[in-house]
């Protein structure tokens, strides 16, 4: 199975989001190049891109399924609205998102939202961008490129109000002679 992903340009998440229609077939045709392969079975909308209507990037999709190119649709980090919208163009095959028991929004709206239109669910970062892994403290020190530097959960006081669940998430691992390392 191979599943890669359009929706920045060039592919870095630094030059913004691109997903317009010329951009999502170029990419798919230099992803099938890349990988010397003749289908793609999982493409994935990195991001949605409030500048292309999503209904857009759906029908787009739709045409490299069409074509043979892609076999199944799946978004990342996209909202309810958006999922439910392009489902409508192109039924999704899975939502990737952010999960973790420090991160558990997907629980409110994603969830029942996916389970309704039968949309599979690829979690992300399951163990807190390593915070609930008891590597990372209140102390730590991320270097100068590392995204957590701007992410509100990761200040030193976040850090450090949540040590907590940290603590707990070591003494369940403990007792069920398990590591809650990576």
């Amino acid at each position: 199975m191979i599943a890669t992903k359009f929706g920045f340009e060039d592919g870095d998440s630094h030059k913004g989001l691109n997903s317009r229609l010329e951009r999502i077939r170029a990419v798919v045709d230099a992803s099938l190049k890349r990988l010397r392969t003749g289908h793609i079975d999982l493409f994935y909308q990195h991001r949605v891109d409030p500048n292309v209507p999503i209904e857009d990037v759906a029908g787009t999709v739709k045409e490299v399924i069409q074509a043979g190119k892609v076999r199944h649709f799946g978004m990342s980090e996209a909202g309810v609205e958006s999922i439910r919208r392009a489902h409508a163009v192109q039924p999704v095959t899975a939502l990737q998102s952010e999960y973790s028991l420090w991160g558990r929004e997907p629980e409110a709206e994603t969830l029942p939202t996916l389970e309704e239109l039968g949309i599979g669910f690829v979690p992300f970062s399951p163990l807190g961008k390593g915070f609930l892994t008891g590597a990372i403290n209140e102390k730590t020190a991320f270097d100068s490129t590392d995204f957590r530097n701007v992410v509100p959960r990761f200040t030193a006081e976040a850090r450090k109000a949540n040590q907590t669940l940290v603590d707990v998430l070591g003494k369940i691992a403990a007792r069920k002679k398990a590591t809650s390392r990576r």
